[in-house]
C-alpha cells in the first residue's frame, strides 16, 4: 500500500465518522419539528423490520409538528406502534391517512439530557477517529518494515495522518457544538 493510498483510506474512514455523527445528531430533538427524529426509527411490517423512510414521506410543515404519510394506509398502526415503542416522548395521532406528531416544548432537564448526549456522540466521534489514525500509523510502520516505504516517508505519513486527524477532530467538536447551541436556544 502506498502512502497515498493509507492517507487516503485514513481520509475517507474520518469523513465516513463525520457524516455518521451528523446523522446521530439529526436525531437528537431541539425545540422544533424535524424529520430527522423519526426518520431512523424502524417499523415492524410486512414480517420484518423496515426503516421508516421506506414505508412513508416524513415532513415538517410546522415548526412543532410532523407529519407522516405513509405510502400503504394498511402501516399505520406499525408505524404508531413502533414510534410509541421508541419511547421518544411522542404520542402519535392518527386520522387513518396520515399521522401527526406534536412536538413538546422542551424542558430545562430534558435540553441538559439532550447536551450530554451530544457530547457522547461527540465523544465517540473523535475516539473513532483516533482509532482510524492508530490504524493509519500502523499501516505506516507495517509499509515502512516492507521497505516500501523510507523511515523519512513514514514519517511524513504520520505527520499527515495527525493534520488529519486535528482537523476532524475540530470538525467533530464544531458540529457538536453547534447542535448543543441549537438545543439550548430553541
Amino acid at each position: 500500500m502506498s502512502a497515498d493510498d493509507i492517507l487516503l483510506d485514513v481520509e475517507e474512514r474520518m469523513e465516513k465518522t463525520v457524516e455518521r455523527l451528523k446523522q446521530s445528531l439529526a436525531g437528537i430533538r431541539t425545540g422544533r419539528a424535524n424529520p430527522g427524529l423519526v426518520d431512523s426509527l424502524r417499523v415492524e411490517a410486512y414480517g420484518s423490520q423496515t426503516p421508516l423512510k421506506q414505508l412513508a414521506n416524513v415532513g415538517a410543515p410546522e415548526p412543532t409538528q410532523i407529519v407522516i404519510r405513509p405510502f400503504d394506509p394498511t402501516t399505520i398502526k406499525d408505524i404508531e406502534k413502533a414510534i410509541l415503542e421508541a419511547d421518544l416522548g411522542f404520542n402519535p395521532q392518527s386520522d387513518g391517512r396520515l399521522i401527526r406528531i406534536n412536538i413538546p416544548a422542551l424542558s430545562g432537564e430534558v435540553r441538559r439530557k439532550m447536551v450530554g448526549r451530544i457530547k457522547d456522540l461527540a465523544e465517540e466521534g473523535k475516539v473513532s477517529i483516533r482509532n482510524i489514525r492508530r490504524d493509519g500509523n500502523k499501516a505506516a510502520e507495517s509499509e515502512e518494515k516492507n521497505k516500501t516505504l523510507s523511515e523519512d516517508q513514514r514519517d511524513d505519513l504520520k505527520d499527515e495522518i495527525q493534520s488529519l486527524t486535528k482537523q476532524y477532530e475540530t470538525l467533530v467538536i464544531t458540529t457538536s457544538k453547534e447542535r448543543e447551541q441549537e438545543v439550548l436556544d430553541t
